[in-house]
């Protein structure tokens, strides 16, 4: 609330949070794919009003767009998945589908049944690729920073882009059929994880920082989901929420101290002036 008590649209700011919340409950909460999907669809719409938030500056317009844009071609692979899952086993309910899926691991079916299954996690992984920035769909995330610092916090941090490592986790019974897409998603991830890593040690934006190490934290997340290490995957999600919301908490600190600066080569010695933040 102190972060943005000068804003004239305070008002309009926490709506848009608060349906952002709203819309990462409905894909968390949801029991199928279809109402995982609206969720998936919304926190894109809310993301798309939170980083286009101060839309006088056209960048943060354009940012705003790519996030959206790149968003959706993730989400056209996440639709394709749901339509070949509905065509394959008629249900897309969760606990329907892991009966049907425990059921069918046992018995012997034709090679394309298998290739079509391998397609739809190929395309529920291209979805992942989207929401949780992997490459190639990584380049709107450093871009998001366009935002208000606390919504770097919650989006980059903590709930929309680990919506990918969810939905994965989620359908485990299914992914573990297809060890080839396990591979693919494995290798992406480390690929990934090395490739941020190097990019954001030779930044100097505050933000632009946290948000190449978060891209890198997500692919270290997909190196272990691909290795069907699920339970790492969503301990590494839950650990990285704290310790990157508190990043970006104290660089919005920091931030709001210097009065909108966010070169790291003008910042030192902050320690004495800032004791609470340090």
């Amino acid at each position: 609330i102190s972060y943005m008590h000068d804003d004239e649209k305070m008002h309009t700011f926490f709506a848009y949070l608060n349906l952002f919340v709203f819309f990462m409950i409905t894909l968390v909460v949801g029991s199928n794919l279809l109402v995982m999907f609206i969720g998936w669809e919304g926190v894109g719409l809310c993301s798309y009003l939170l980083i286009g938030f101060w839309y006088k500056n056209q960048d943060y317009n354009d940012a705003a767009k790519k996030a959206f844009i790149m968003n959706r071609i993730g989400d056209l692979g996440f639709l394709i998945g749901i339509f070949i899952l509905a065509n394959l086993f008629s249900t897309v309910d969760f606990v329907q589908l892991k009966q049907i899926v425990t059921g069918i691991s046992q018995m012997p079916y034709p090679n394309s049944f298998w290739l079509q299954i391998s397609i739809a996690t190929l395309c529920l992984f291209i979805g992942a690729t989207g929401k949780s920035a992997q490459l190639p769909l990584y380049t709107w995330l450093p871009d998001a920073m366009a935002g208000p610092t606390p919504v770097s916090a919650l989006i980059h941090a903590a709930t929309m882009v680990t919506a990918g490592i969810f939905m994965i986790t989620r359908m485990n019974f299914l992914f573990d059929l297809t060890h080839d897409v396990q591979h693919i998603i494995a290798v992406v991830g480390a690929i990934t994880a090395l490739v941020a890593a190097s990019i954001g040690l030779l930044q100097n934006d505050i933000k632009k920082v946290l948000a190449y190490s978060t891209v890198s934290q997500l692919g270290l997340m997909f190196l272990a989901l691909g290795m069907g290490a699920y339970t790492v995957a969503v301990f590494h999600v839950i650990t990285h929420a704290f310790f990157k919301a508190c990043l970006f908490l104290g660089s919005g600190s920091v931030i709001h101290a210097l009065h909108g600066e966010q070169d790291m080569r003008k910042m030192g010695g902050l320690r004495k002036v800032m004791p609470i933040t340090f």
